[in-house]
């Protein structure tokens, strides 16, 4: 297992709690270890996806009752872990240690999320989900082959707006950041009154300058909102560290307004936004990011980023970092 603490002991999503169905052991990955997802009435259980007699992965087994099976040999596992039988000695007590590592799970939002460590909190809060104005749209999973704060620092970048996502999020015929700042406090990171100018921010088909509030709530975890009067829009980001270099990202769009929008159309546009994002992300290098400021050039629009690289140095995060 990894040794970054930061991450061990903080929430990460690995599912969507509708493919988790029950009677369907589920296969996950996190932070480079397996993970196997299983249910049994309204519980949720992830566990390290290992069979303690030979190494097989016990999501290719099955579920019976408040037990999973092993594939391999049979070995049966209850809710804690325990190995309580096994068919090729059945009068044999099984030895305490025939015991499967277990993490804690919840689910939240739509997701399972996972923390293979000690909480240190709980799971980042979505206000939104709580707000009956608002619905939510569930985007990806969106697989990326590149770190997960590399991801993130993408997702709070609004410079590249006019030359990434020209037409859908901006325009290189505006391309100037305002002034803004980025404080760093015992929550995160938070950057506000940031300023773009979008071809199309409220449906009308007319440009106008819009101001965005963007927060880091944790290492792998960001949100923003559109603070300009009108309809209110957000959207929350998590990104699963499955490897170093390889990553998944979720997304909960927040809207209280076009109800009546298909999902499919919200989500679509999401789908083409990130679809533009993957290749820059994937494209950079060092693959892991840099925490060292002098490693790279920054502007005062690389405010935000500066203070996050600078926040997670503080909390001595090291798995996707150089």
């Amino acid at each position: 297992m990894i040794q970054d603490n930061v991450l061990l002991n903080d929430w990460h999503v690995v599912a969507w709690s509708r493919d988790v169905r029950e009677n369907e052991p589920y296969a996950a990955r996190l932070l480079g270890e397996d993970i196997v997802l299983w249910r049994t009435g309204d519980r949720i259980m992830a566990w390290q996806d290992l069979c303690l007699h030979r190494g097989t992965r016990l999501s290719m087994g099955r579920i019976d009752g408040e037990t999973i099976i092993c594939p391999y040999h049979g070995w049966v596992y209850n809710t804690d872990g325990q190995c309580v039988k096994i068919p090729a000695h059945p009068d044999q007590k099984p030895p305490t240690k025939a015991r499967v590592r277990c993490y804690n799970a919840v689910e939240r939002y739509g997701a399972v999320w996972v923390c293979m460590g000690q909480p240190s909190q709980d799971v980042p809060l979505l206000r939104e989900a709580s707000d009956p104005d608002f619905r939510i749209v569930p985007c990806g999973p969106y697989h990326i082959r590149a770190s997960g704060p590399r991801a993130i620092e993408n997702f709070l970048d609004v410079a590249h707006f006019p030359f990434v996502h020209e037409g859908l999020l901006g325009d290189q015929e505006h391309t100037e950041i305002s002034d803004f700042e980025a404080v760093t406090d015992e929550n995160g990171v938070t950057a506000e009154n940031i300023r773009v100018w979008q071809p199309n921010p409220d449906g009308t088909g007319r440009g106008a300058e819009v101001t965005y509030t963007y927060r880091v709530l944790r290492p792998l975890t960001a949100y923003f909102e559109k603070t300009t009067a009108g309809p209110r829009f957000s959207i929350l980001f998590n990104v699963t560290p499955v490897e170093e270099v390889y990553s998944i990202g979720w997304m909960w769009v927040c809207m209280n307004y076009a109800h009546d929008m298909p999902e499919e159309e919200v989500r679509g546009f999401q789908d083409r936004v990130f679809s533009q994002d993957l290749p820059i992300v994937e494209s950079q290098r060092p693959e892991m990011l840099p925490l060292d400021l002098q490693a790279e050039l920054h502007l005062r629009s690389d405010r935000t980023a500066i203070a996050y690289r600078r926040w997670l140095n503080e909390l001595g995060l090291s798995f996707g970092t150089a």
